[in-house]
């Protein structure tokens, strides 16, 4: 990815200003691929909304309403759901949506080497009905499914045989990774990654059109200063984010305006729980501290977000004891207190566990992937080196970033997290449960954290339709991981988006931006 904006790309955008209903934005993180089973991530995801479409969607206020399917009921007792599909709808190329098409989805989407795999663990098998009819079979009763499949994107299923993309392939790549053929309001007319995708109207879509836009371009832009600068001078007509520090000054500017609200995205730090010996820094060799429970408690107890909060995040953020913000359901009630910032206490917690001289390790953190992610990163570096422990900073683009999680390459990591079904079980699964291919569980739980219980409890979670039933296991299991010091949440991260005056647009909770609801006045 770039790290700073050239001026042929800067040229670009501005060529792109055809009309008053040319849309041009930017944003940190291109999107790494346009194959909407490849990468599960928030900047491919959203993006991607624009594009292909799922049997649901979150609306404005972040409901589940009717996508290509029109209905959807519970089958027999707990045994799945039937999805009433949609007719008359067809694909960016004219090719008919139907039931085939969401079965070959399911299938792509949960095979093996697609990053959306874990969404499925529930799922024993998805029938097709009829040619407009699917049943979804699940394992065990699961009351919040539908909720669970708003990001999963049904694709055509001959355009992607025909095309050699049958199933995904985040390492190497195939035709769907630069090409999409989707069935959502906009197309992708022009791709080159790391530099513009540019999107234009669908006209076949079976939707009621609100927006005004004739063509939306969009340009990664990681260098903060590049992108205020765009925005100042009316090269981009909204940027995301605003940089914090900038943001009253972009308010302040006649003719720009700032909208800000709260996220639903966790920013944590998480352990290397499984590995025998650290793998950076000066002790690099050694046995890994962070599998003692106090050594965890300690770094928890070391890091003072309330500063972070005030100096980096100039008071936008807001403190988190839970992988959720309270706006999420399930957060629980029972458990929201936090650590205490303690670095006396902290250094005791060392002592105790063999570690009165601290120690040293590396910590990876991403640079252009969270707001403010480096600073937080540099801030948590100084406040552990003041209770003794020297961390080794490795800050770098998120496209590098995620390879090394996944290739085990941290004693420590950084990551924001947001639920895609805005429910305390989403986290669960993906980042506390004992990884598990087999059960598509535990796919970002990167450290490999493990606990029995909470293993057992999960799939109760999922089959509990009594409200109070369930969330007594969820506080059960938040307690389990708040106790063992399985991350550490820091804070619920702050939306700050810039745009001209003339933008009208929604801004949701999860960060997702999207196109049809833009209007250029």
């Amino acid at each position: 990815m770039m790290k700073f904006l050239t001026v042929s790309a800067l040229a670009l955008i501005a060529a792109s200003a055809a009309s008053a209903e040319t849309f041009r934005w930017a944003g940190k993180t291109d999107p790494q691929t346009m194959d909407p089973h490849a990468v599960n991530s928030a900047p491919v995801l959203g993006f991607l909304n624009n594009v292909y479409e799922g049997l649901v969607r979150r609306g404005k206020d972040m409901a589940i309403e009717p996508a290509l399917a029109t209905s959807w009921e519970p089958i027999g007792d707990g045994e799945g759901w039937r999805f009433t599909l949609r007719e008359g709808v067809t694909f960016h190329d004219g090719a008919t949506f139907d039931a085939e098409d969401v079965v070959f989805s399911y299938q792509r989407a949960s095979s093996e080497g697609a990053d959306t795999r874990s969404w499925f663990a529930p799922v024993s098998d998805v029938k097709m009905v009829d040619t407009y009819t699917v049943d979804v079979l699940t394992k065990a009763p699961n009351p919040i499914f539908p909720d669970s499949i708003a990001n999963w994107m049904i694709m055509d299923k001959g355009w992607a045989e025909a095309n050699s993309a049958g199933l995904p392939d985040k390492e190497n790549g195939n035709f769907a990774t630069l090409n999409a053929n989707g069935t959502g309001a906009f197309m992708v007319s022009e791709r080159q990654p790391g530099l513009t995708t540019t999107l234009v109207p669908f006209s076949g879509w079976w939707d009621e059109v609100e927006h005004n836009i004739t063509s939306a371009t969009f340009t990664p832009i990681d260098n903060p200063a590049t992108a205020v600068a765009a925005l100042l001078s009316g090269d981009v007509d909204m940027i995301n984010p605003v940089p914090i520090q900038d943001a009253a000054r972009v308010d302040q500017r006649d003719g720009l305006k700032v909208i800000r609200g709260i996220e639903a995205r966790v920013i944590m730090l998480g352990f290397g729980h499984e590995a025998d010996q650290l793998k950076y820094g000066a002790m690099a060799g050694e046995k890994n501290p962070f599998q003692d429970v106090r050594v965890r408690e300690a770094v928890a107890k070391s890091i003072n977000v309330d500063a972070i909060r005030q100096t980096i995040m100039r008071g936008s953020a807001e403190a988190a004891s839970q992988l959720v913000s309270p706006a999420m359901r399930g957060y629980s009630s029972a458990n929201v207190d936090r650590p205490a910032y303690d670095p006396e206490g902290a250094k005791a917690l060392l002592a105790e566990a063999g570690y009165a001289d601290g120690f040293s390790f590396g910590l990876k953190c991403p640079n252009n992937r969270y707001l403010n992610d480096e600073a937080v990163c540099q801030a948590v570096t100084g406040m552990l080196a003041q209770v003794g422990i020297t961390a080794e900073l490795d800050a770098m683009p998120v496209q590098n970033y995620w390879p090394e999680l996944r290739a085990d390459n941290f004693d420590m990591y950084m990551l924001g997290w947001s639920p895609g079904t805005f429910d305390h079980e989403h986290p669960v699964r993906f980042l506390v449960t004992t990884p598990n291919s087999e059960k598509k569980l535990g796919s970002w739980n990167f450290g490999g954290f493990s606990d029995d219980r909470v293993d057992e409890l999960l799939p109760m979670i999922q089959s509990e339709i009594d409200d109070t039933k369930r969330q007594a296991m969820i506080d059960e299991t938040v307690s389990i991981y708040q106790d063992q010091h399985a991350y550490v949440p820091l804070y619920v991260q702050p939306l700050v988006w810039g745009t001209q005056g003339n933008i009208d647009l929604t801004q949701r909770p999860d960060n997702f931006f999207i196109l049809r609801w833009v209007t250029v006045n």
